[in-house]
């Protein structure tokens, strides 16, 4: 058996940070999950209903891998990404960092992983791995899903070679820091006007604050949307606060990213920000409730008030993120 040591799986919330935290701890740089999350501007928002899906999509973040490469390119750390069709390659990619004594990054499909709770196919997922034998590897994954975790090794070659939406081609990534790391705290404002700025400038009406203006015009239509209302609206709801976001589709996350710098910052800006996020937390929490109740009640009037806050949470984020950008 060959295994990492000194690797900490710690219990928190979102794939992408989980991973991070791993890697960047192993390292010698041990930040907060909230601020992996904002210094790599992971917030957004998504409203998608493409054709051929079977029920719309909320998304609260950025696409998988870009909060990684955007921290790797804020801190100034020494990204290293592999990608192969091969097998055999793949394995090679994963192994040889945890033989040098380093845990890697691994982005897959979580359907296939033997401990996954919820067998629902997501290829955007990541693990830190740091460990393996002939039979099984050793993974961290979020507390949701158990912390340090072990799955088949070919369960994982089926997970990482998956293709569909937001997968990669069999994706593992390392991190090292700079001989002179940067220093960290400088990255902060930074690091919020470019998320702001994505988020206000977003170049068409499905993400930023027009997304959520849009989501708000069409979750009142969910019921008839629905293949199976008492199935996919519950989904949406779970997806929203316990699928790997922190609460409130991330916007937890954000909020107590942005607490976090109010600590470490003296800015008005940075207070008002953090104020209008933890508002916008507790009506998306609210939002995901009435989207459940309706699924679970047939009752219309619920989602109705689910687009009256949406159309709130869209001027409170554009507020918040205007205030932000003029940091």
């Amino acid at each position: 058996m060959t295994i990492v040591k000194g690797v900490e799986a710690r219990g928190t919330h979102h794939c992408e940070t989980t991973a991070l935290g791993v890697l960047l701890r192993h390292e010698g740089l041990d930040l907060s999950e909230p601020m992996l999350f904002g210094l790599g501007s992971g917030l957004s928002f998504v409203y998608w209903d493409g054709r051929g899906m079977a029920f719309p999509f909320l998304g609260g973040r950025v696409k998988p891998f870009e909060l990684t490469r955007n921290l790797a390119a804020r801190l100034g750390l020494t990204l290293t990404v592999r990608e192969t069709s091969s097998p055999r390659k793949a394995w090679e990619n994963a192994a040889a960092p945890v033989d040098a004594g380093r845990p890697v990054g691994l982005q897959l499909d979580c359907h296939h992983l033997d401990y996954f709770r919820s067998k629902v196919h997501f290829g955007g997922h990541v693990v830190a791995m740091y460990g393996y034998d002939e039979h099984d590897v050793h993974l961290v994954d979020t507390g949701q899903q158990g912390g340090a975790v072990r799955t088949s090794r070919a369960s994982l070659a089926a997970a990482r070679a998956e293709r569909g939406p937001m997968t990669a081609r069999n994706r593992s990534f390392t991190i090292g820091l700079p001989a002179h790391p940067l220093s960290w705290q400088d990255r902060i404002i930074p690091a919020v006007r470019a998320c702001a700025e994505a988020f206000l400038a977003a170049p068409i009406a499905n993400l930023g604050h027009r997304g959520i203006e849009k989501a708000g015009r069409q979750v009142p239509g969910w019921l008839l949307r629905a293949g199976d209302p008492q199935r996919d609206l519950p989904q949406a709801a779970l997806l929203m606060e316990h699928g790997g976001t922190g609460g409130a589709l991330f916007r937890v996350l954000y909020r107590d990213f942005l607490a976090e710098c109010t600590r470490l910052i003296d800015d008005d800006g940075l207070r008002t920000g953090h104020r209008l996020y933890a508002e916008a937390a507790v009506l998306w929490t609210e939002v995901s409730a009435l989207i459940a109740k309706a699924g679970e009640s047939g009752d219309a009037g619920c989602l109705e008030q689910a687009g009256v806050i949406l159309h709130d949470l869209s001027r409170i984020e554009k507020d918040a993120m205007q205030v932000l950008r003029r940091l």
